[in-house]
C-alpha cells in the first residue's frame, strides 16, 4: 500500500541527484496546486468549519430549480395548511393531556424545508465531518505535514466542499418529498412551529384516491401532535439530536484506506473529489459503542412515531373515513426506508429506520387501554420512565410495572419503604422484621 499522501508524489527511482530519505513532495507544483485550490474554495461561498454549507445549499437549490416549476404557492394553500392544523388541533385534544405546542403554522416550499432546517443538519452531520477532516491531517507523515504548510488548511476546506456537496444533493431529494417538518422523525425545524409542504403533499396524494383535503388534514394531525412532543418533553429534543451525535462522534476512520483515497483525487478536478469520497474506501467501521447507540436511538424513534401514530389515530379515525389507510401507507413509508434513512446512511452512516413501529404503537395503546390517557403521557415525562428495546418486546410486562415505576420516582423514600417492608427488612436498621 501506499505511503504517499495527496498532493505528493513518490520519489522517481531513475532521479540520481536525490538521496534516499529526501522528501518526496514536489515543490515546483505547490504554487499551482494552490492557485487551484484557491479558485475552488473561492467559488464554493465562504462557508467554514467541517461541512461547505454553503455550497449545500448552492447544490440542492441548483437541483430543485431544475427538477421542480413550485417557486411558492398560492395564498389559499397557505391558509389551507393553517385551517387543517387549527382543526387537528381541535381533534388531539380530547385525546392526550399534552397541550397544543405550535406556536407558529406555515406552509413550506422546498426550498423554505432547506433554509430552515440547515441549522439542525449542522448538529448532525458536523461530528462525523470533523472526524473525517481530521483524518487527512492525521494519515500524512510528519514531514510531509511540514512541507504542505497551508495546503493542509485547503485540504480540510476540500472536505468541507465534498462533505457539503453530498450533503446538498441529499437536501434536494429530501426536500422534494417530505411532507411536513418532522417526516423524518426527527425535530429538524425550528421549535413550536408545525410546517406544511403542499406542493409535496399534492404528489403524495396523487393515486391514494383520497381527497386532498382529507389528506391535508390527517398529516396536520401528525405534525401537531409531533409538536406537542417535542414542546412539551423537555429532554426528548435534545436527547434525540445528541443520539445522533454520540453515534457519529464514535465512527473510526481506517486512515490506511485514507491513503488510498488520496491517490485518487485530482486537486484541479473538484469532481474527483465527490467520486473519490462516494468509492466505499471511507465507509465508517461500526463500534460496539455505535451500535448502542443506535439502538437507543431506533427504539426512540419508534416510541416517539408510535406515540403519533396512537394519537393520531384516536383523533381521527372516527372524522376521517381514509384515516386506516392512510396510516397504513405512511407505517409503510417510514418502516421501508425512505430518503432519510439513505441520507444518514450517505452523511452519518446511520440507517435511520424505526424498525418496532408496530410494537411501540401496541405498547401505547396498551398503557392508554389500562392506565389511561394522562397516565400514557406523562410517561414522558422522565426519560427513566420511557421503555426499553426491551419492554417493546414485552408490552404487558411494562404496563404492569409501569405503576410501581412512577411511586418510585415520585416519592422514592416511601417507594423504599414499601419494598423493604415487602421484603421483611426494617428502614431503619435494614434487619429483618421479627414482629
Amino acid at each position: 500500500m501506499s505511503d504517499v499522501p495527496f498532493g505528493f508524489s513518490p520519489h522517481d527511482p531513475d532521479d540520481k541527484s536525490g538521496k534516499p530519505g529526501d522528501n518526496p513532495f514536489d515543490f515546483s507544483q505547490l504554487g499551482n496546486m494552490l492557485s487551484q485550490l484557491g479558485a475552488m474554495l473561492s467559488s464554493a461561498g465562504t462557508s467554514s468549519g467541517p461541512v461547505n454549507y454553503d455550497l449545500a445549499k448552492q447544490i440542492a437549490f441548483q437541483q430543485l430549480s431544475s427538477t421542480t416549476t413550485t417557486v411558492g404557492f398560492a395564498a389559499d394553500q397557505s391558509g389551507a395548511v393553517t385551517d387543517a392544523v387549527h382543526l387537528a388541533e381541535m381533534w388531539l385534544d380530547p385525546v392526550t393531556s399534552l397541550p397544543a405546542g405550535t406556536r407558529t403554522t406555515e406552509a413550506w416550499t422546498a426550498r423554505d424545508w432547506i433554509e430552515r432546517t440547515i441549522p439542525t443538519w449542522q448538529r448532525l452531520c458536523d461530528p462525523v465531518a470533523q472526524r473525517m477532516s481530521g483524518a487527512w491531517v492525521e494519515a500524512m507523515p510528519a514531514e510531509a505535514k511540514q512541507a504542505a504548510g497551508p495546503l493542509l488548511s485547503m485540504l480540510g476546506q476540500m472536505g468541507g466542499m465534498a462533505f457539503g456537496s453530498q450533503l446538498g444533493n441529499a437536501l434536494a431529494q429530501l426536500g422534494a418529498e417530505v411532507l411536513t417538518s418532522t417526516d423524518v422523525g426527527l425535530p429538524l425545524g425550528p421549535e413550536g412551529t408545525a410546517a406544511l409542504l403542499p406542493a409535496n403533499i399534492e404528489k403524495f396524494t396523487e393515486g391514494l384516491e383520497r381527497p386532498a383535503s382529507e389528506v391535508m388534514v390527517f398529516l396536520a394531525a401528525r405534525e401537531a401532535a409531533h409538536q406537542r412532543l417535542f414542546t412539551h418533553v423537555p429532554w426528548l429534543r435534545q436527547r434525540l439530536l445528541d443520539t445522533v451525535e454520540e453515534f457519529a462522534k464514535g465512527i473510526k476512520v481506517d486512515t490506511s484506506a485514507l491513503e488510498q483515497l488520496a491517490g485518487q483525487i485530482d486537486p484541479s478536478n473538484p469532481a474527483s473529489i465527490e467520486e473519490a469520497m462516494g468509492s466505499g474506501l471511507l465507509e465508517p467501521q461500526t463500534t460496539p459503542e455505535q451500535k448502542a447507540a443506535l439502538n437507543r436511538l431506533e427504539t426512540l424513534l419508534a416510541l416517539v412515531e408510535g406515540w403519533v401514530d396512537v394519537v393520531v389515530d384516536a383523533a381521527v379515525s372516527e372524522r376521517l373515513p381514509g384515516a386506516p389507510a392512510l396510516r397504513e401507507t405512511l407505517r409503510r413509508r417510514r418502516a421501508s426506508g425512505g430518503p432519510a434513512e439513505q441520507t444518514f446512511a450517505t452523511l452519518v452512516g446511520l440507517e435511520l429506520r424505526p424498525r418496532k413501529l408496530r410494537a411501540a404503537s401496541a405498547l401505547w395503546k396498551l398503557i392508554g387501554d389500562q392506565h389511561g390517557v394522562e397516565v400514557r403521557d406523562s410517561v414522558w415525562e422522565h426519560a427513566e420512565l420511557v421503555p426499553t428495546a426491551e419492554d417493546l418486546d414485552d408490552p404487558l410486562e411494562f404496563a404492569e410495572r409501569l405503576t410501581n415505576t412512577r411511586n418510585a420516582l415520585e416519592d422514592p423514600i416511601a417507594e423504599l419503604e414499601r419494598t423493604m417492608r415487602e421484603s421483611g427488612e426494617k428502614p431503619e436498621d435494614g434487619k429483618p422484621d421479627e414482629s
